[in-house]
């Protein structure tokens, strides 16, 4: 069984920084690429970045220059450095990443961690 464990969320004041840490646990052979989305209330999850096994990165518009995300293969984790937070950037945010397990790859995703940004 495969899961992604979240942390790192909480309130922040606007112009602030968080950092988002999701760490993929199980039997497991390869994760491709892995990511991070995100749904404030009343609102569709969005994408916000995601990167590759390789490195390569992409940004939602609305978080570029502002986000950072990287990963350590080694340890199987995923991070979003958020740096000059913005109210509209609260929502829950997910991780999720493409793995292949136990004889099937799935797309998993984390239980969610909370982001609030006060103005």
């Amino acid at each position: 069984q495969v899961q992604l464990v979240e942390s790192g969320g909480g309130l922040v004041q606007a112009g602030g920084s968080l950092r988002l840490s999701c760490a993929a646990a199980g039997i497991m052979f390869r994760i491709n690429a892995m990511g991070w989305h995100r749904q404030a209330p009343g609102k569709q999850r969005e994408l916000v970045a995601t990167t590759t096994s390789g490195g390569v990165t992409n940004y939602a518009d609305s978080v570029k220059g502002r986000f950072t995300i990287s990963r350590d293969n080694a340890k199987n984790t995923v991070y979003l450095q958020m740096n000059s937070l913005k109210p509209e950037d609260t929502a829950v945010y997910y991780c999720n990443a493409g793995i292949l397990g136990l004889g099937s790859y799935s797309d998993y995703w984390g239980q969610g961690t909370q982001v609030t940004v006060s103005s």
